[in-house]
């Protein structure tokens, strides 16, 4: 949760935010096939006997203009050398290619292609833009507007089209298609595309390439542990049947601007009940003191709730699905998060959801955030996700209205995000050979009143499922 662990601070948290739109219109096609099966999750592949398909080899292809769009990419990442989670393959980078279509067409189809295979889920955000000059082609008069995401995940071929409605265009108009901020998951190459109608010209040809549907999360582990009432324990540090109710690092997370103090009726009596259970679920509270707790040489007038896995065994695996039943909070402040971190020590971190409440931006109901960070010896070498709106991206919202499941698959060689059994995010697994726990929190970092909405996060139900 933004290397919390250690108390290093968010890396411009503000800057990630995904204004992505409906995906309904235009993205063309976007097939059904999925990639072969391995083991018990869904794979993309384990071949790297044919050199074409790594990084590298696409790196060079490209330089020398001579990328397959539209071949498969399975398999690009399994020679890369991760180095025991510390290194990630470079980022892919999209572009937008100009564009022609013949007079009289009722569809232009624009190309937006990577550079090599992306080690993770890569969404763009486009929009059409009216033509400028004498050759000028209007919305709603010559073209229909389009707006929408484009998505390449991990596995698909490296060129989609985009598919534009044309009402009326004479020869020499034109028009453009521009991407309204710069990728998430990848690089900003080429930004926006002419499309013009041209006599004369070839057309634009449609994508052919076949894409994955998104994945639908299947528990294909076995059950290992389920949070339940009547077995559930919790101690200041944990234990190996218990969790604890502080970090691996105490209480207190200044480094990382935190102003809520993780707390615990046994450690601190007379608090509100930082943990408790309700007619609904496993309460974690949040909270503005009624009076400041002086801890660690200053006061605090907040509290936070933390449930950490570090100590209690039947929480961690190597390989398998952690998720989440919950219901987020929708105080402005709040930092609600589903992480795990390995049982080595920090880092490496998977972020299944976390919340940004102290960013204006952040929409509790719409918003998620997924990120993986990688390092070794309390060192950050890398950080890698998104924050997506997954009302504009997805259609899915109301994280705070009511219980949705979070949920993550971790298998050797990627790692799958879920929200509602649909598939969120992918990233390719640098991680192997790691064991996890589990932490949940509603962490504070705010100095208002903390008063609106509610800081609290309900847990309905969790579950952790183990693969060999």
């Amino acid at each position: 949760m933004w290397n919390r662990i250690k108390g290093v601070g968010p890396a411009g948290a503000g800057a990630m935010i995904l204004l992505a739109v409906s995906a309904a219109a235009a993205v063309t096609n976007m097939g059904t096939s999925l990639p072969a099966a391995k083991g018990s999750a869904t794979t993309i592949g384990s071949d790297s006997s044919n050199p074409s398909t790594t990084t590298a080899s696409y790196a060079a292809a490209t330089a020398a203009g001579s990328v397959d769009y539209n071949s498969r990419t399975e398999g690009a990442f399994a020679s890369f050398d991760f180095a025991s989670g510390t290194k990630l393959p470079d980022k892919a980078t999209a572009s937008l290619g100009n564009a022609t279509f013949q007079p009289g067409v009722n569809v232009a189809y624009v190309p937006l292609t990577l550079d090599r295979p992306t080690p993770n889920t890569v969404i763009i955000r486009l929009t059409t833009v009216n033509g400028s000059g004498t050759n000028a082609a209007k919305s709603n008069i010559n073209y229909q507007t389009v707006d929408t995401v484009v998505i390449f995940r991990p596995g698909d071929p490296l060129r989609q089209t985009v598919a534009v409605p044309i009402i009326t265009a004479q020869d020499g108009q034109q028009f453009q298609l521009k991407m309204r901020e710069a990728p998430w998951g990848g690089l900003q190459g080429q930004s926006t595309a002419t499309v013009t109608a041209s006599s004369s010209a070839t057309a634009t040809a449609k994508a052919t390439g076949t894409f994955r549907a998104p994945r639908t999360f299947a528990a294909t582990g076995t059950l290992q542990f389920e949070l339940q009432k009547e077995t559930h324990k919790r101690s200041p540090e944990g234990g190996w049947n218990r969790w604890a109710t502080s970090l691996a690092n105490g209480r207190t997370q200044i480094a990382n601007e935190e102003t809520g103090l993780y707390l615990d009726s046994s450690v601190f009596p007379g608090v509100e009940g930082p943990v408790y259970w309700s007619d609904k679920g496993l309460v974690l509270h949040s909270q503005k003191l009624k009076q400041p707790i002086y801890y660690e040489g200053r006061n605090w007038s907040y509290g936070a709730s933390v449930l950490d896995g570090r100590n209690y065994l039947a929480t961690q695996i190597g390989y398998g699905q952690y998720e989440w039943d919950a219901k987020m909070p929708n105080r402005r402040g709040a930092w609600p998060a589903f992480w795990l971190v390995s049982t080595s020590g920090w880092p490496p971190e998977i972020d299944v959801y976390e919340g940004f409440g102290q960013q204006s931006y952040w929409d509790f109901d719409r918003h998620v955030a997924h990120t993986i960070h990688g390092g070794a010896n309390i060192t950050r070498t890398f950080q890698s996700g998104a924050v997506i709106q997954t009302d504009q991206a997805y259609g899915w919202s109301g994280y705070s209205q009511d219980f949705h499941r979070y949920a993550i698959d971790i298998q050797r060689d990627y790692i799958t995000w879920f929200i509602d059994g649909k598939e969120s995010y992918q990233s390719v697994n640098p991680f192997n050979g790691f064991r996890w726990y589990p932490i949940m929190d509603v962490a504070v970092k705010t100095d208002s009143a903390y008063n609106d909405g509610t800081g609290d996060m309900i847990i309905r139900g969790f579950k952790i499922y183990s693969t060999p």
